[in-house]
């Protein structure tokens, strides 16, 4: 999903993004700033952790996608959840875990 995020940079910042596609590095400014937040969340592990759960926290993303976000494991995740106040949702009834069990199996090939 890929969606227009607009914000206002500091005058010497606006420029200097600006002016990246011309050293050659970079394509666009779009694929610079992307790179930079990547390279920011790798670095910065309490931060991806408290992104993971604010999304799982809106329903978002799902538990599996908390832990792939955050580098964390379930279990650690989970306990994450916990520390930040964020409910885990579960399937409502044995039908629901069911299709999901069943979607998850055609989606590996089973």
């Amino acid at each position: 999903m890929k969606e227009t995020a607009e914000w206002t940079l500091p005058p010497l910042l606006r420029e200097g993004v600006a002016v990246v596609p011309e050293t050659g590095f970079y394509t666009s400014e779009r694929e610079f700033v992307t790179e930079a937040i990547r390279t920011l969340l790798a670095t910065r592990p309490d931060v991806r952790l408290a992104i993971a759960c604010k999304l799982y926290a809106r329903g978002s993303i799902s538990l599996g996608k908390a832990v792939e976000l955050s580098g964390l494991n379930v279990e650690a995740m989970k306990a994450a959840l916990h520390r930040h106040g964020a409910s885990r949702v579960a399937p409502e009834s044995l039908a629901e875990t069911s299709a999901m069990a069943k979607a998850a199996l055609q989606i590996v090939g089973r």
